[in-house]
């Protein structure tokens, strides 16, 4: 078995986007800039994927400096990961995702977001939120970021 942890933020955009977040898309809210969808929350548990893999990072598999994913969604960056975590013997045995932020309130979409993402994955993938109380960046409302924790396990 194998343990990985993954990190991601992202600011607000000063453009009109979409706000995705652990596949969900959340409504009346400003997107966060990024070179692909900036689902921080897919982000994070895609890092914590690769990483319990030893496979690196989301940047070295999908970078920000190939135009191919510009504006990619994270439902096909997750896709894609969990074929190299296969690929390369494991599968996903559990996954939990924190995502930090003050705004906007999160509660009514995290089952949701814990749907698709076990969905997809095929695991149990559990979401939670948090603020941090004002302290930070992240804490002044200027972005979001989101931790993400994995279990793998070798396949026999």
């Amino acid at each position: 078995m194998r343990i990985g942890q993954g990190v991601d933020v992202h600011r607000f955009s000063d453009a009109p986007r979409a706000l995705w977040l652990g596949l969900v898309e959340i409504p009346d809210a400003p997107g966060l800039e990024g070179h692909s969808d900036a689902d921080v929350a897919t982000h994070a548990l895609c890092d914590a994927l690769l990483g319990a893999a030893n496979l690196g990072d989301l940047g070295r598999h999908f970078s920000d400096r190939d135009p191919a994913y510009k504006d990619v969604s994270s439902r096909e960056l997750l896709s894609s990961t969990l074929t190299l975590i296969r690929d390369a013997g494991w599968t996903l045995t559990s996954g939990d995702v924190t995502i930090l932020c003050e705004r906007p309130r999160l509660a009514l979409y995290l089952p949701a977001m814990s749907h698709e993402l076990s969905t997809l994955a095929g695991a149990v993938v559990s979401v939670k939120a948090t603020t941090l109380e004002g302290l930070g960046a992240l804490g002044r409302g200027e972005g979001i970021g989101a931790t993400a924790v994995v279990l793998l396990e070798a396949r026999s």
